[in-house]
């Protein structure tokens, strides 16, 4: 008997899997980056709209591409089939590094919470370095002992950012801050300058949206995906931008949009403003431990790429290792905390680690929503359509406004960063010479031909 995936997902489970997937820690820190770039409220709000309405067609164009082709192992499956293994193991090559430099740079969110509060005399900066580092290497022992987080204390999770979130929000109709009316000193003047700052708004913007990619993994489990895939992903998209708008309305009511270009710690600073500065203390060690519980499980699931890789042969096979005691891949867990601290060392701030991770989504977002055309085109070629999958509507326009969308964001990365786009470009290119040098080192080892 052939075993298949039996499609159970109905519409409001695919909704709450979509905004669980979305909704993360960067609503908590990114908005004072989008009003930085942003220079006024209008363009802010444009920005985080634009910003849902993209996702959306995202979501929607990776649904498809999940039912078409629906594998285990994200985006290196799909890139070996629609491209070739050289350039999935390139895309996969900046998804680890993007992956470890995003949860280096959530850490550094949650450790500016506590910084002024563990090390009020010291550097900010230097202090919330010096959390981070502690905390990973913290959090690795804790892996390496096989101490693993239960989905219980991920549902409590989300919860507690649930909560948080709309404790945030009620502040609209208690709260007005002493600076909510401060005037903006830095709005741009020409059209030029506008379109400039709107299209800077992109990189936190879409940092803070990021996840629904995800939503091509669940092709094959969703019953009626024809009607069921694009109800719940506008639902659950609905619902987080509804949230974040909430959210962001809240900040510039209570904060003044002048004030919240300037805070890096929003949770903590509106619960002062609300509850006084003993709440704000407690608010924001919740919020350090939220962070922490995230880094743990990005600890846990990145390495299975790693896993997934070496099963291929396209990585060695010490990294699908699995400790027999611990049921840990001790080796992947490893080369993954060595990325995290690799990106602290090099890259100390939230903004500067911000920048690497679109640049390298940006390439792997763009790579993934083409794959939709090359898969359309060998149905349509072989004469082979599969029954009762989900196809996007407004085909291809909108996966090419998608990817027009991405390619602006990756421009801007250039343009306020130029060594980010270098450096990813480079480390984007080395994986081609590096997937070479790995399927020789294990036709070697193995003697036999892996691909």
């Amino acid at each position: 008997m052939e075993n298949k995936i039996q499609p159970r997902l109905k519409t409001f489970d695919l909704t709450m899997i979509v905004m669980g997937l979305v909704i993360g820690m960067g609503i908590f820190r990114t908005p004072p980056e989008v009003a930085q770039k942003a220079g006024t409220s209008s363009i802010f709000f444009i920005a985080w709209i634009t910003g849902a309405v993209v996702s959306m067609i995202g979501a929607l164009t990776f649904a498809e591409i999940g039912s078409r082709y629906p594998a285990a192992g994200g985006f290196y499956k799909i890139f070996s089939h629609c491209y070739h293994p050289s350039f999935a193991f390139m895309v996969n090559w900046i998804t680890v590094i993007s992956n470890a430099a995003s949860t280096a740079g959530v850490a550094i969110m949650g450790a500016e919470y506590i910084a002024p509060i563990l090390f009020p005399t010291l550097n900010p900066e230097t202090a919330a370095r010096i959390i981070t580092t502690t905390s990973v290497i913290f959090l690795y022992i804790i892996n390496m002992l096989g101490i693993k987080v239960s989905s219980k204390v991920l549902n409590v999770l989300m919860i507690i950012k649930i909560s948080m979130l709309l404790l945030l929000i009620s502040a609209l109709f208690f709260v007005v801050g002493p600076h909510a009316n401060d005037a903006i000193k830095t709005a741009p003047q020409t059209t030029e300058d506008m379109l400039k700052c709107f299209a800077l708004c992109f990189i936190p913007v879409f940092f803070t949206y990021g996840g629904y990619q995800q939503t091509m993994n669940f092709g094959s489990d969703v019953k009626n995906p024809s009607r069921t895939m694009p109800r719940a992903i506008f639902y659950g998209m609905t619902v987080v931008l509804c949230i974040y708008l909430l959210a962001n309305l809240s900040y510039v009511k209570v904060l003044g949009f002048a004030e919240l270009q300037k805070t890096k710690t929003l949770a903590s600073d509106i619960s002062q403003l609300m509850f006084g500065a003993v709440v704000a203390k407690l608010v924001a060690l919740i919020m350090f431990f939220c962070v922490m519980a995230y880094v743990n499980v990005s600890m846990l699931s990145n390495p299975r790429i790693y896993f997934a890789m070496a099963e291929d042969g396209v990585f060695p096979k010490i990294f699908s290792r699995v400790n027999a005691r611990t049921q840990v891949q001790e080796w992947a867990v490893s080369l993954f905390t060595v990325f995290i601290l690799l990106t602290l060392f090099f890259m100390s701030s939230f903004q500067t680690i911000l920048q690497y991770v679109m640049f390298f989504d940006s390439i792997s977002l763009i790579s993934a929503a083409a794959c939709i055309f090359i898969l359309r085109y060998r149905a349509k070629k072989n004469k082979h359509e599969i029954e009762n999958i989900f196809k996007m509507k407004a085909y291809p326009y909108l996966p090419i406004f998608y990817i027009l969308i991405y390619m602006v964001v990756n421009a801007s990365v250039l343009l306020s960063k130029p060594e980010a786009s270098l450096w990813g470009f480079v480390l984007f290119v080395s994986g081609l010479p590096l997937f070479y040098l790995m399927r020789f080192l294990i036709r070697k080892t193995t003697r036999k031909p892996i691909l």
